[in-house]
C-alpha cells in the first residue's frame, strides 16, 4: 500500500511559473521509490513538496491516507519523515558529534535517548565515530554525506526522502551509499530518492517515476523498465 502519496501536484517557486504540473507519485511501504529524469524536470522540486518545503498551488500530500499538506517542514520529523537535501547541510565548524547532537533536537532533554541514537549512527557508519571530534567541514564529501544521512536517521524515521544522495561522490563511495539505502530498506524503512546515476539507482529501486518538463512521463516497477530503460531515456542516461 502507499504510505506516502502526492496527488495532482502543481508547484511553483514564484507564483506564476509552474515547475510541477499535475504530478502524482505513490511510495509503497518498505520499498525504494526513485524519481529520475533529465535536468530541470522538477525532481528536486517534487521531493521538496513532499516534505513541505514547497506548498503546492494545487494537489495534496497524504501520509497513510491522511492529508498532511498544511504541515510545516519541522513537523514532518514528528510524523516519521526525514529529508536529506542535495546540497551539503552539515555545520562545517562543528564537530561530527555536535552535528549529530543538533540532529537529535526533538528529544534533546533525554540524554540517554540522544546517546543511544548517536551510537546507532556510529554503528552504521564507523568512520563517523572515528572522526567524531573532527570538524565536519574537514571531512571528505562522502563522509559528510554519511553524516547527513546518519543525522536524518536519529529520529528513527519510517520514511526517508533523499535528494541526489550520491551527487559528486566518487563511484566507490556512491556504492557504499547505495548499500546503505538497501540496508535501510531491509530494515523496513521506506525510501524516496531523486537520482541522476540512473543505472545504479535502477538496480536498487523497486519502483521508478520518470519526470519530464515538470510532468509525469512514465512510471513502473523495475521489471516494467527492463530492456527499455536506455532507449526511453537516451540523451540523459549517465
Amino acid at each position: 500500500m502507499a504510505i506516502l502519496e502526492g496527488r495532482n501536484l502543481t508547484v511553483s517557486y514564484y507564483g506564476d511559473i509552474d515547475i510541477l504540473k499535475d504530478v502524482s507519485i505513490k511510495a509503497s511501504e518498505g520499498l525504494i521509490t526513485t524519481i529520475i529524469g533529465p535536468n530541470g524536470a522538477g525532481k528536486s522540486t517534487l521531493l521538496k513538496a513532499l516534505y513541505g518545503l514547497l506548498k503546492p498551488k494545487n494537489g495534496a500530500i497524504f501520509l497513510r491516507g491522511e492529508d498532511i499538506t498544511r504541515l510545516k517542514p519541522h513537523q514532518f520529523i514528528g510524523i516519521g519523515i526525514s529529508y536529506v537535501p542535495q546540497l551539503r547541510s552539515v555545520f562545517p565548524d562543528l564537530t561530527v558529534f555536535e552535528n549529530l547532537e543538533l540532529g537529535a533536537w526533538i528529544f534533546k532533554k533525554d540524554r540517554r535517548k540522544v546517546t543511544n541514537a548517536i551510537d546507532r549512527v556510529f554503528t552504521r557508519f564507523p568512520i563517523l565515530e572515528k572522526k567524531k571530534n573532527q570538524k565536519a567541514g574537514l571531512m571528505s564529501g562522502g563522509q559528510q554525506k554519511m553524516l547527513e544521512i546518519g543525522r536524518s536517521l536519529l529520529t528513527d524515521p519510517r520514511i526517508c526522502l533523499m535528494d541526489e544522495p550520491t551527487a559528486t561522490l566518487a563511484p566507490k563511495i556512491a556504492t557504499q551509499i547505495y548499500q546503505t539505502l538497501m540496508d535501510l530498506k531491509n530494515e523496513g524503512i521506506t525510501i524516496v530518492t531523486v537520482d541522476q546515476r540512473v543505472k545504479q539507482a535502477f538496480e536498487i529501486s523497486d519502483y521508478l517515476y520518470v519526470l519530464e518538463l515538470g510532468t509525469n512521463k512514465v512510471s513502473g516497477t523495475k521489471a516494467d523498465f527492463e530492456g527499455g530503460l536506455r532507449e526511453m531515456i537516451k540523451g540523459w542516461l549517465d
